[in-house]
């Protein structure tokens, strides 16, 4: 529409605002002196002439046009917008003619005042009365002064309201109409999805199942749904209200606890108590299933674009039973590859298996869409598994705004871990970017060897239309900082044009001088394996070398593998086994501990309409609380 032509898409340069200049015989550079430049080589000097001169032309021709259009009528505008404008407009005129009339009445009576002042000064009076009376006058006269500027303000912003008033009603207008139409269009995309998915569902899965044996296979912890509840159901999108509630009678087909779904007197308090008792023995195998619940992501989203994820209140619909501390500790899930490396006599043999750890921590992302509870401020986590896997963990959120957490885990096969994560995030409309800033360490105490890294970008994939997909990507540099010895692998980002194998690693394990001694391969969702550069003749740890080690298949060692899922992980978030464990009630924890937050508790059982209620009241006393010591904090300033 004519509307739209004022407003381009992105890589596109404004004529009127334009800056061309010549840089040499056949180069010139178009700009419009911020984000975009275009860097222009012609074949010679005369055509590059005959450019410039053609775009200087088009470019007057651009602000004389640019000019016009601010001097004509705003077509965009509405009749209903125009009509209130001009009444507005008359307001102010009516309320300056009223200044002005206030303002002669003010200079009328302000000159009989002085006129009367002067006759009191002709009169004989004493010294002290004359003086009073000149001081009378002159605030008088200042008074007058004052009020005719005030009158002279009113008038200039009355012409400065009708000169920008309707540029700034064109452009407000124009925002408008472009949202809304940007709303219809995704809303209608999400339509046409779900739509497509039900024709692809019906056309391929009825078929199969009609030939099926019915419920007999099913896991007795299923709920009772029909056999086409399969994880695309998830995605399917329906208008529904932004927060779902669920029936209570869903809320109670729950089993893998000793919660009766009648015991809704029961404080959470007293449900934690007895499920601790049957949880000192033996660790569990599964939680309830995730209830199946069509979501209309895009009437919760819409709003959120541009945002950051912590900053925006979210229902317990798009989240896991685990909080992000909880998540963390699940950067342990392969803590044998740091006890192999502890056990390394070569400081290069112990990177290759401190990289395969650095890998191994995105293996469990590979389903899991499903975002953790944001921690509240002072909350904490701990693992001990000192008795069963030779290490202890302990996680704590140390910052709010931004979120940030400090996480320790010492082990008695001689290493200790600590990092200190704060998690940044950013809401794009089609994907979601996390971006975990913070330092990873891992001292080895025999060798005392010391590893440092950072963690890279994960994206989440398709959040309006389609299957949500996860992908890693970046680069990651792990240095030892006793011997100079560093890894650096690269996360490979999933292209639809590559032919590499997704979701791909690669990486190099070097010496101080640069030499590479180890060559790692792998993906980050299934394994990782390490090949020795063997040095041949006439060749200095180039390619030729590099070329031979991974040919010669004997030198391939296996660093890590991925450990396969629990039975049914699809019905239960795709947690692993370490993972079903985590939210476990356990005795002797903190009170602090995630396991004893009540909105995590309540949706892992399966009441999520609850667990909507109490993830709000629990983020309210938040906010309260950070305004009070925000207050506080202020108040000592000033004291200070």
């Amino acid at each position: 529409s004519k509307a739209e032509m004022r407003h381009t898409c992105r890589g596109t340069i404004n004529l009127a605002t334009a800056n061309i200049t010549v840089e040499d015989s056949c180069n010139f550079i178009i700009s419009n002196g911020g984000a975009q430049t275009y860097h222009l080589k012609a074949s010679s000097e005369v055509e590059r002439q005959r450019w410039v001169t053609a775009l200087e032309l088009a470019k007057a021709k651009a602000v004389k046009m640019l000019e016009e259009s601010d001097d004509s009528g705003d077509e965009s505008v509405s009749q209903t917008d125009k009509t209130e404008l001009q009444s507005t407009l008359r307001t102010l005129s009516s309320k300056v003619e009223d200044l002005s009339t206030c303002n002669d009445l003010i200079a009328k009576h302000g000159t009989a005042l002085q006129r009367s002042l002067s006759e009191l000064e002709t009169l004989r009076l004493p010294a002290d009365s004359t003086e009073k009376i000149k001081q009378v006058n002159e605030r008088a006269t200042l008074f007058r002064i004052t009020s005719n500027a005030m009158i002279n303000a009113c008038r200039d912003f009355l012409m400065l309201a009708q000169t920008h008033s309707k540029k700034w009603q064109k452009s407000l207008q124009h925002e408008r109409d472009q949202r809304i139409r940007l709303e219809e269009t995704l809303e209608q995309l999400a339509k046409q999805h779900n739509h497509l998915e039900r024709a692809f569902r019906g056309a391929t899965v009825l078929p199969a199942s009609a030939s099926g044996t019915g419920g007999s296979t099913k896991d007795p912890c299923c709920p009772a749904k029909g056999d086409l509840s399969d994880e695309d159901d998830d995605n399917e999108f329906f208008d529904a209200p932004e927060i779902i509630t669920m029936p209570e009678s869903m809320g109670h087909k729950r089993t893998g606890s000793n919660i009766s779904g009648t015991s809704s007197d029961i404080s959470l308090d007293e449900q934690y108590k007895h499920q601790v008792e049957d949880t000192k023995k033996e660790k569990r195998t599964r939680i309830p299933y995730k209830p199946n619940y069509s979501l209309n992501l895009w009437s919760i989203m819409k709003n959120c674009i541009g945002k950051e994820l912590s900053k925006i209140p979210m229902p317990v619909n798009f989240n896991e039973p685990l909080s992000m501390l909880q998540r963390l500790t699940e950067d342990l899930e392969y803590h044998e590859l740091l006890d192999r490396a502890a056990r390394c006599e070569s400081s290069l043999e112990q990177l290759c298996y401190v990289a395969a750890f650095t890998v191994s921590s995105y293996s469990t992302t590979v389903f899991r869409t499903s975002k953790p509870f944001n921690p509240l401020l002072g909350e904490t986590f701990e693992l001990d598994r000192l008795e069963e896997n030779g290490y202890r963990s302990l996680c704590e959120q140390v910052s709010h705004h931004p979120p940030a957490a400090a996480h320790h885990a010492d082990s008695k096969h001689g290493w200790t871990l600590r990092q200190e994560i704060k998690i940044t995030s950013k809401f794009r409309g089609k994907y979601l970017s996390i971006m975990p800033l913070g330092t990873i360490h891992c001292v080895f105490h025999s060798s005392g060897n010391h590893y440092t890294w950072k963690k890279v970008t994960t994206t989440v994939h398709n959040i309006i239309v389609g299957k949500l997909w996860i992908d890693q990507s970046g680069e990651i540099e792990i240095v030892n900082h006793k011997t100079g010895d560093k890894c650096n692998l690269k996360f490979v980002p999933y292209s639809y044009f590559s032919r590499d194998v997704a979701r791909k690693v690669t990486g190099e394990v070097t010496d101080p001088a640069g030499k590479v001694h180890f060559v790692l391969l792998g993906t980050w969702d299934e394994k990782m394996d390490c090949y020795k550069v063997t040095q041949g003749a006439g060749d200095n740890g180039g390619e030729m070398g590099r070329q031979r080690a991974h040919e010669a298949e004997e030198s391939r060692v296996l660093l890590w593998k991925r450990n396969p899922l629990p039975k049914y992980a699809e019905n239960m978030y795709y947690f692993s086994e370490l993972a079903l464990t985590l939210n476990a009630p356990e005795s002797g924890t903190a009170p602090t501990d995630s396991r004893r937050r009540p909105d995590q508790r309540l949706m892992e059982n399966g009441r999520w309409d609850e667990a909507n209620a109490e993830k709000q009241r629990l983020e309210e006393k938040q906010r309260i609380s950070r305004k009070r010591r925000e207050a506080e904090a202020a108040r000592a300033t000033e004291d200070g």
